[in-house]
């Protein structure tokens, strides 16, 4: 597996996972912007010609926010999740960033596990942050000054 930026032959395959991850998709068109957006990173774990998954952020400020992590769901639990979130770390850090922070269903298990497994730490809640179904968010965010690395 390798972790690339998204590029755009990428787009057809990360709207196809967007539908099958999330009630509310990005569209190819929404995707298609962040290509341009300098603001943006967003990475894709393939092998091959394969989408595997992809995850994306912005930056600015010195802060580094993840918009969306999804893996095909025939993938997980494979490492695809860990390799993306760990690129975007990186990512961040190289962009300056001094904190990555996103927001997560409590649901999601699968998803928390992961994230606090990488040093994600919970501030705080955003009450009623989603629809479909409604559900409060978990506020997660990493430090990522040196001495805060996980590695």
């Amino acid at each position: 597996m390798n972790v690339i930026p998204m590029a755009p032959e990428h787009l057809d395959a990360l709207a196809a996972l967007e539908r099958a991850c999330f009630p509310r998709p990005w569209s190819r068109e929404a995707l298609a912007e962040e290509l341009e957006n300098p603001t943006a990173c967003f990475l894709v774990a393939a092998e091959g010609d394969r989408v595997l998954g992809y995850g994306g952020m912005h930056c600015a400020a010195g802060e580094c926010y993840v918009d969306n992590i999804a893996v095909d769901p025939a993938c997980r639990r494979q490492g695809v999740g860990t390799a993306l979130v760990t690129a975007l770390r990186e990512a961040a850090r190289a962009r300056g960033g001094e904190f990555l922070s996103l927001e997560v269903r409590p649901s999601n298990t699968g998803a928390v596990a992961l994230y606090t497994g990488l040093g994600f730490q919970s501030v705080g809640r955003r009450k009623n942050f989603y629809t479909q179904p409604v559900e409060d968010a978990l506020l997660l965010t990493l430090g990522l000054k040196e001495e805060e690395a996980l590695c």
